[in-house]
């Protein structure tokens, strides 16, 4: 797999996560407490994010990506 498709897989969850964060705050101010839409969209984002970081700590475990420090020197 390429770095690319990488970044972009984790970009795309990213969005999808943002997205139903959102789709939570506009239930939760339209429907009022009156439908389980708010929940429904949270629950989902919690899901994709548990997902999000499974994927991430298997990925490094299989050795398909390599952590490295943030402002570290190589070498």
């Amino acid at each position: 797999m390429s770095q690319e498709l990488k970044i972009l897989l984790v970009v795309a969850f990213l969005a999808v996560i943002l997205w139903n964060l959102g789709a939570g705050l506009y239930y939760m101010l339209v429907d009022k407490g009156q439908s389980k839409r708010t929940v429904n969209a949270l629950t989902r984002r919690i899901a994709l994010s548990i997902a999000l970081v499974l994927i991430v700590v298997v990925s490094i475990w299989m050795g398909w990506i390599t952590p490295h420090g943030v402002g570290s020197n190589p070498g």
